[in-house]
């Protein structure tokens, strides 16, 4: 009986927050259709309390804070919204705006033509994707050898275990991608600078000596941490230390 109610009752709290969610994203776009665009942000920071976290509520959040020229701010979640989206090229396209209206220029480190091809093809989807298409491959092949286990006919027996072999070989390739695509994404701490200018160190301390200067809107990757200093890179390489209060971690979900 407690169970049943327990159940009734972790039902009945989904459906309410589900339905609290959606009139709170009815609320914003009709405030940001309005042009109230801190009022809509306010109501998408809502339902991102509430735990919903999707594409299209941070993709509205960087449109709305885009209109209010707060450029940093619109890099951040037009960056998040990607990761959730990595092939949605509307969420590319307001982005490359945004990163338009930054300070720094920064070059992209080039990458041999065989490390190009290798980004080129496992991108395409993330990991999860990837573990997807390994998993209907792995179907496929038990199909196909069961069909060349039963068959009476030479030439099908040939075409089905080739098919057979050929699909475990691509359910292998596609695993090994989804392990790499995973072992990438969590390597990979990408974060946002929204100090206004950012003085990057050699050491993680205020006595040593100064690297280079970022501004607010620059994506870098976290290396390591120490007390309240952080390790960055750049896209072109550079290196240095700055106050973890000046950036902000993309995969804070």
């Amino acid at each position: 009986m407690f169970k049943k109610l327990a159940v009734f009752f972790s039902l009945f709290t989904v459906l309410l927050s589900t339905a609290q969610n959606n009139q709170l994203f009815e609320q914003a776009t009709e405030a940001y259709n309005d042009g109230n665009y801190e009022k809509a942000i306010g109501y998408y920071d809502d339902i991102l309390t509430n735990g919903k976290h999707s594409s299209t509520v941070y993709y509205n959040l960087g449109n709305a804070y885009y209109k209010l020229n707060k450029i940093a701010e619109s890099i951040y979640y037009y960056e998040k919204a990607l990761l959730l989206s990595p092939n949605d090229n509307e969420i590319k396209t307001n982005l490359s705006y945004s990163q338009n209206m930054t300070i720094d220029a920064i070059d992209t480190m080039p990458e041999t033509g065989l490390s190009k091809l290798y980004k080129n093809v496992t991108d395409k989807l993330s990991f999860d994707q990837w573990a997807y298409v390994s998993i209907a491959f792995m179907f496929a092949f038990v199909f196909l050898y069961i069909l060349f286990y039963y068959s009476n006919f030479t030439t099908r027996k040939r075409i089905t275990f080739i098919g057979s072999l050929l699909s475990l070989f691509f359910c292998i390739l596609t695993l090994t991608f989804a392990f790499i695509q995973r072992s990438d994404f969590d390597e990979y701490q990408p974060a946002i600078i929204f100090a206004e200018e950012s003085l990057v160190k050699a050491e993680p301390n205020n006595n040593s000596s100064e690297v280079f200067i970022i501004h607010a809107g620059t994506k870098v990757n976290v290396l390591d941490q120490l007390d309240a200093w952080k390790k960055i890179k750049l896209t072109d390489g550079k290196t240095g230390w700055i106050k973890e209060n000046e950036l902000r971690l993309l995969k804070d979900f």
